[in-house]
Order: structure tokens, then sequence, then C-alpha cells
């Protein structure tokens, strides 16, 4: 390992120790959701006919949550209230489907002691739950996908370059029809309802995780049982650390409307991601190329494919008329040049002050400058850079931020 990789391994391992939630966080939030499945499985429940399954979706299913940079602020942790069977679009619409799921929720709410009332969303029911820990919990309520569109999925996953023939199908059969009040078929009998499939990114994201599992020569075996939150990998670490830099990044927005969403660097950042076995390495490879993979459509808008669903852009609001006055490609690109300038300077330079001021206008986190002169110091940095000789890790070459071709 070169020396600075081992200093560029020891400043961002300091920093995700600021990122990461307090001890039993993850523990909490997974309490909580299989809470809500005794629930719904029980004798009384008004859904319990209907096979119901209770499980996470978003940044807790994938390991990537991070601490809300107002420590007073809830946690947000995504559910599912998936109905596995006997529900038929045939006989419900998607309006009785929410409301069904909703009115057990409302039963759990009392229940349960939580004051505040159900928040009806497009498409999801929120319920706030704080106890020692707060949760803004959004349940989703779904059903699984007819075949057909299962089968369309498929196809379009194995298109897709990254997806093998075992993850196509895998992955595809998880896709599920939620409900969207937005949907004009929301109010009538259907079968064309929006669809989604958490389980399924969520397994595209594992088979990204064990691309460098299987680069470090690790059997599967000895991973497969363990949750992905508690797995700590380093493309976990490296989403972790570019969502804090975003967070940083856009705070003076207060709507919150223009920062690149998690789900964009999550996938962005999982494609790019190559097998590099350390998080300075991964970072600043992901850095360079995450752009890459932001291709175009035909008629030059930017498109992001959602990998267990290619037909849906998860950038389609870049280009959208309604929503050309935030200019959401510009400032994806601005956030961008940003944390590639700042985590070269942290990992390049000598200067413990320079790091030190760095780290905290820009990602709102405080270390010791003592620490950070020690982790030099170990790393053999300082010697380096007082010899002439200057830091021995180099970043991979990359074009300097420009928009996509053919815009």
């Amino acid at each position: 390992m070169a020396t600075n990789e081992i200093y560029g391994s020891a400043i961002l391992g300091e920093i995700i120790k600021k990122l990461d939630l307090p001890p039993g966080a993850y523990e909490k939030a997974e309490e909580r959701y299989l809470d809500f499945g005794k629930w719904f499985s029980g004798d009384d429940s008004l859904v319990q006919g209907y096979d119901p399954h209770i499980f996470s979706q978003g940044s807790f299913r994938l390991g990537t949550v991070i601490r809300p940079l107002d420590e007073k602020e809830a946690y947000d942790l995504d559910l599912v209230c998936k109905l596995r069977s006997g529900y038929k679009k045939m006989n419900h619409t998607q309006k009785e489907l929410k409301e069904l799921v909703g009115r057990e929720l409302d039963n759990y709410r009392v229940a349960r002691g939580i004051h505040k009332p159900l928040e009806h969303k497009h498409r999801c029911w929120c319920l706030e739950y704080k106890d020692t820990l707060g949760f803004h919990m959004d349940i989703i309520p779904c059903i699984p996908a007819e075949g057909q569109k299962i089968m369309v999925i498929m196809e379009a996953m194995r298109r897709f370059s990254e997806s093998d023939e075992a993850l196509s199908q895998e992955a595809s059969h998880l896709t599920v029809s939620i409900t969207d009040d937005r949907s004009q078929t929301y109010r009538i009998r259907s079968n064309d309802w929006p669809i989604s499939n958490p389980e399924g990114y969520a397994l595209w994201f594992k088979s990204r995780i064990d691309k460098g599992i299987k680069m470090a020569v690790m059997e599967r075996a000895r991973v497969d049982d363990i949750p992905m939150y508690a797995r700590k990998t380093v493309l976990q670490r490296v989403v972790q650390i570019m969502k804090r830099h975003r967070d940083v990044f856009f705070k003076q927005d207060q709507t919150q409307y223009n920062k690149p969403a998690s789900i964009i660097i999550s996938t962005l950042a999982a494609r790019a991601y190559q097998g590099e076995q350390s998080i300075p390495q991964a970072l600043i490879k992901i850095l360079s190329d995450m752009d890459k993979y932001i291709s175009t459509g035909n008629h030059g808008e930017p498109l992001i494919p959602n990998p267990v669903d290619p037909r849906e852009n998860f950038a389609d609001k870049w280009s959208m008329p309604q929503y050309e006055q935030l200019q959401l490609a510009e400032h994806f690109q601005s956030w961008l040049a940003q944390a590639r300038a700042d985590f070269n300077r942290i990992l390049e330079s000598d200067d413990s002050s320079r790091v030190n001021m760095i780290i905290g206008s820009q990602m709102e986190i405080s270390l010791n400058r003592d620490l950070v002169s020690r982790l030099m110091a170990e790393a053999g940095k300082t010697e380096y850079a007082q010899a002439g000789r200057g830091p021995t890790y180099h970043k991979p070459s990359s074009p300097p931020p420009k928009p996509w071709e053919n815009m």
C-alpha cells in the first residue's frame, strides 16, 4: 500500500466515523419494520388474509444512510407493505389498496400511542415514530406485478449491458405494482398501475458490492447471511461520503429540490465502482468516472437508467420543462466538480490545517488538528512532502467537468 494510501484510508475512516449512525440505529430500524410485520400479520389485521410482507427500502436497506446535518432531525426509514396474494387488479383499484393499508396503519398508530396523524402522500403514507430515535417512515402499499410486465422488464434488463441472465430473472420477478394518486387509473379498476422494484434494486446494488468482494477473492458464502447494512463495504462507504458532501453543498437551498437524489448518486457510484479495495481509491475513481454513466436520449436528454427497469430514467426531471428553472443537470455537474476538487485536496495536501479547513467547511465535520497531523506523520506523508517527493497517492486522470456530449 502506498504511503498516501495509508493516510487516505485513515482520514476518510475518521470522516466516516462522524457520518455513521448511533450504535444500534440499524437494529432499531429493523425492529420497527418487524413490529409492523407482526401487526399486519395478526389475526385482527385488515390485511392478514393477503399475506402481507413489510420490508425496508432505500438507504437503510442499502446500508448507505448517514446522520442528518441537524442531529435533531428524524431518520428517513422507507418501508414497503406488499400484499403477496389475493389482492387482484381486476377486483380492486389503487385507491382501495392505498386506503386499506392506511386504515391498518392508523390502527397500528393508535395502538402504539403515536399521536401525530398519518400523512397522505402521492405514493405512500407517512408515519412519525419517536422514542429513543425518531423515524420519519414512508410506507408504500403494493402488490406483485403481473407476469407480462415482469417479462418486459426482464428483457429490458437483459439488453442493459450490466445485467446478467441470473440477475435479470431474479430482480425482474421482484417488481411490484404500486399506488399513485397522480395516476389516471388511480380510481378505476385497471391493469395499468405504476410499478417499482425496491427489492430488485437492492439486489442489483448488492451485486455491485459483491464485485469488490470477488476482487478480494472472498467466498460469497461468508457474507450472504450478513444484512447489507452491516457489511460496511468500500462502495457503501463511498456513497455515504458523497451524500454528506452533497448535503452540505446544497445546504443553503431551503427547498432541497436542486440537490441530486440519493438514488442517482447510489446508481452512478455503483456503476462506476470496479472493485477497488480501498476507500480512497474507490472514491477518486468513482468521482472521476460516475458522470460517464450518464447517457443521452434521442432528443439529447440526459439518461440515468434504473438498472432493474432500464425503461425508467432516474434523471427524467432534468429535462422536463416544468423543472427547467431548477437547472438540475447543471447543479449535479457543479456539485460533482466541487466534490472532485475537495477530495483531491484532502487526499493530496500535506497541510493538516488546510485539510481540517476543507473537511470542516465542505463536510461540516470537525476533526482534531493534532489527529490529522498524527495520521499524516504515521503515513510518512509529511516527511515525503518535506523531502520534496510530494504525495505518492495519485488520482486517476480525468477530464474537467463538462456537459454531456451532444446535449
